[in-house]
């Protein structure tokens, strides 16, 4: 099969069925998975296609969003890089420079964790002896840390999405407008230079922006497949982040743009 024809089949797929993925295409063509990702790259150059964390969706489905088990299977491994990288920047680690003191008398610092699937990954990796003040709307984020005897801990609540098991809406929203931590460990679908950060729901979306103003230092946990990804909500710019934590797959020049642009990035 030639290319075009290879192409127009995927692209058929894809409108059938509102997701195409690399692997599932090599094996169905017989072909090498950089085949697939070279045939969606030039369907997502011709409008026709989006690529996506793994695969592609049909252009005009900004909206679509993978479930939280699927999520938690991409780049696994790069996940759980970023969330080790991102322990040095708790408040009071050894190896950190922005905790030590404690903000009401709660632990030595305080954090709000993002819902998502790195930031639950950064959770299982706090030590089970640490001293914070962690506040998340994150139900899976919640349940990793809820063990820790040193951890003054806060659930916010909100109606749940079942998609993310986040909570959202004005309940959510209230609660952080009374926070004031001292980093935030963000999370995103997509994020680019000039896209900025962006999600696939609204009320996802308004959520994180609550959560930036919450903060006085921003820390986006985002692995490099999320960069150029542009979803249906915007939520904030890259220059809201103070730092940016996420993988080697991320080129040197891509990570030196953000640099300029006035955020650290670390390739873990």
């Amino acid at each position: 099969m030639y290319a075009p024809e290879r192409q127009q089949e995927i692209l058929r797929l894809a409108r059938e069925s509102g997701r195409v993925d690399v692997l599932s295409l090599a094996e169905e063509f017989q072909v090498t998975a950089e085949t697939v990702r070279r045939d969606l790259k030039a369907l997502d150059r011709a409008g026709l296609v989006r690529r996506v964390h793994g695969g592609a969706i049909p252009a005009g489905r900004l909206d679509f969003e993978p479930d939280l088990a699927e999520r938690d299977a991409v780049a696994a491994d790069e996940k759980l890089r970023i969330a080790r990288a991102a322990l040095a920047e708790l408040p009071g680690s050894e190896n950190g420079e922005h905790g030590g003191g404690s903000r009401g008398g709660h632990g030595f610092g305080s954090v709000i964790l993002d819902a998502g699937t790195t930031a639950a990954r950064l959770a299982a990796e706090i030590p089970l002896e640490a001293e914070l003040t962690v506040v998340t709307h994150g139900l899976p984020v919640a349940a990793r840390l809820a063990d820790h005897p040193g951890l003054t801990l806060h659930l916010v609540g909100g109606r749940i999405r079942h998609r993310t098991r986040a909570a959202v809406d004005d309940w959510a929203l209230r609660a952080y407008r009374e926070i004031n931590a001292d980093v935030l460990f963000l999370a995103t679908n997509g994020f680019s230079l000039d896209g900025g950060l962006t999600t696939p729901d609204l009320a996802e979306a308004a959520v994180k922006r609550a959560l930036i103003r919450a903060a006085r230092r921003v820390v986006l946990l985002a692995d490099s497949g999320k960069f150029e990804q542009r979803h249906f909500a915007r939520f904030g710019d890259l220059s809201d982040v103070d730092l940016l934590i996420t993988d080697t797959g991320l080129s040197p020049d891509d990570a030196l743009a953000i640099e300029r642009a006035g955020t650290e990035v670390v390739r873990a």
